[in-house]
């Protein structure tokens, strides 16, 4: 099983709605399937340039080591070592919430999604927002 264009869409105007109303700087934000291929990616009016590469980094690593971006955070300050030598096997990573894991009632991994926007606790936030209003859970470590 893995996110459907369906879901993907359902999840985008989730984190847009968030975003809009807890007054969120424009958002990019990309929904992966659980093998790090793009479902789906809307930007909003106003979104900064290279927010999409930021998103999918995000979205990208989550899935890469199965934990969201917030948890390789806590990894790159840990081993920073590690975490610039994964960017160069994994490709696209960016270790700083908004990278979140979708996953269905029964814990099945079906994608990710990254947000890139605003504030990386905001980014986080919208995600986990849309992915809970597609009726998923969302998880960040």
């Amino acid at each position: 099983m893995t996110v459907t264009l369906a879901a993907a869409r359902a999840i985008i105007a989730g984190a847009f709605a968030a975003g809009h109303d807890a007054g969120y700087k424009p958002l990019t934000v990309v929904v992966l399937d659980a093998g790090g291929h793009v479902v789906a990616v809307e930007r909003q009016d106003g979104s900064s340039t290279k927010r999409f590469e930021i998103a999918h980094a995000k979205a990208h690593g989550a899935i890469a080591f199965g934990m969201g971006s917030r948890a390789l955070m806590a990894r790159a300050e840990q081993s920073p070592p590690f975490i610039a030598a994964a960017t160069h096997a994994v490709g696209a990573l960016i270790p700083a919430p908004g990278g979140v894991l979708v996953k269905d009632g029964d814990g099945t991994l079906l994608g990710a999604v990254g947000v890139s926007g605003d504030v990386s606790d905001n980014d986080e936030a919208a995600a986990l927002a849309g992915i809970a209003a597609a009726g998923f859970t969302g998880v960040v470590d």
